[in-house]
């Protein structure tokens, strides 16, 4: 079901400003935070409402907000706009649209954790939106809205903005922490992990650019209010990138829980040319595919999609219709996670690479039976914590599912058993 929440006004030309934001009620709900409420009614208010981080693990974020240890040590507030995620797109309709919206939730969050000092780090090629926010950040400083007691609340908070440069590794937060204090983007080891020792190994909260868009709402409605939206489970809305073999592709706010097939043949129109759907992949890249079956039964929730073994993820919905190249797609995916690698760890600086090489033989008809047996094989290897982020996973989740599930596609490229012969590489990879 359509329900917006955070895109009420999205569609007004001047939705970025200061002057339309404060026209439909904006800065409210951060007046109320500063004035009214104390951090710990602002904590439980968050945790009462249920809602879940909106970057891709989907952790409650009182809960993370509530893990800052009570210290004099500075504490650091950091919006993860790094939206790389492939098919991944509704975080940029918000730092483009609704720059003021971040801005204020940052700001209420910042009150909840006792932050003075918050970092906006967005995706080095959303130039349009990095010029956007800037503008936001200088008219909230001009305005009162940011810097020293905000909004006559006696309250300080400064927020600057930090440009990434194109890494998808930056968008795993202890590997944004490292690239916002000038060093190589290489996730860290956990534990620690930033609630305790984060940026300037201080306490430190990192939440992406929807979940903070939320917190006004939240704040303005109360928490029991927000979670009767949504599931019990996953309250709320939730924005969705969809993109692929649909008439109508686009971002589009739904109520938590909404079923997918509205979403795809009532919202998006149907798919492309009326053709079949094939296949589903329902929070980005990283997230295993679903079958059309599967698809036809499960709603957009956290709970549904677990159940079929896959995640909502970053929500960024792709369908693909029966003229769909699965082998190219999945292809093109392991090239991705290959060339996006830090390279830090083997099993997935090696591994990524082996599997992208692989497919590709299998992608020009030359591969085997045992190409296939040793991706399965790799991606063992690769997989269950054997390295330091979850890159290596995403690699084999992308791959490995579609394998399995239309492995009919895959066998069809594959050399007849009569012309198969050892090749080069395997004999390099068993030596």
């Amino acid at each position: 079901m359509i329900r917006k929440l955070l895109t009420t006004h999205i569609d007004h030309p001047e939705s970025h400003t200061l002057q339309h934001y404060l026209s439909v009620g904006g800065y409210e709900s951060s007046k109320k935070a500063l004035n009214v409420l104390t951090p710990e009614q602002i904590i439980n208010d968050v945790k009462t409402s249920g809602l879940r981080g909106r970057g891709g693990a989907g952790f409650p974020t009182g809960n993370k907000w509530s893990f800052i240890p009570k210290t004099d040590k500075p504490k650091y507030l950091i919006c993860n706009g790094d939206e790389g995620e492939p098919g991944t797109f509704k975080d940029r309709l918000l730092i483009e649209k609704l720059p003021h919206m971040l801005i204020e939730g940052m700001v209420i969050a910042a009150k909840a954790i006792d932050s003075h000092q918050g970092y906006i780090y967005i995706r080095g090629e959303f130039m349009k939106g990095l010029d956007i926010v800037e503008k936001a950040l200088n008219e909230a400083y001009a305005a009162g809205l940011l810097g020293k007691n905000i909004q006559g609340s006696g309250f300080d908070f400064e927020l600057a903005l930090y440009s990434g440069a194109g890494a998808y590794i930056c968008g795993e937060e202890s590997a944004l922490i490292n690239s916002l204090e000038g060093r190589r983007g290489h996730p860290r080891l956990k534990p620690p992990f930033p609630a305790v020792s984060g940026l300037y190994s201080c306490p430190t909260v990192v939440n992406n650019v929807e979940t903070f868009c939320n917190v006004p709402h939240i704040i303005q409605m109360t928490g029991e209010e927000y979670k009767k939206i949504g599931t019990e489970k996953s309250p709320g809305t939730r924005l969705f990138a969809v993109s692929g073999h649909v008439k109508k592709t686009g971002i589009y706010e739904v109520e938590m829980g909404t079923p997918m097939k509205e979403l795809i043949y009532d919202i998006c129109g149907g798919i492309k040319n009326d053709k079949t759907l094939k296949a589903v992949i329902p929070g980005g890249s990283s997230s295993p595919i679903l079958t059309a079956d599967e698809a036809m039964t499960a709603t957009m929730d956290y709970e549904s999609i677990a159940s079929l073994k896959s995640m909502l993820g970053s929500g960024a919905v792709i369908i693909l219709s029966e003229e769909a190249d699965l082998v190219e797609t999945t292809y093109r995916l392991a090239e991705f996670y290959s060339h996006e690698s830090c390279g830090q760890c083997t099993p997935c600086r090696e591994g990524t690479h082996w599997v992208k090489d692989i497919l590709h033989k299998i992608k020009v008809g030359e591969g085997t039976e045992k190409d296939v047996e040793l991706i399965y094989s790799l991606s063992r290897n690769m997989e269950g914590g054997t390295t330091i982020c979850p890159l290596a996973d995403a690699c084999v989740m992308a791959v490995r599912p579609t394998m399995q599930k239309f492995k009919e596609e895959f066998a069809r490229r594959l050399q007849p058993v009569g012309n198969q012969t050892e090749s080069k590489k395997e004999v390099a990879n068993v030596g």
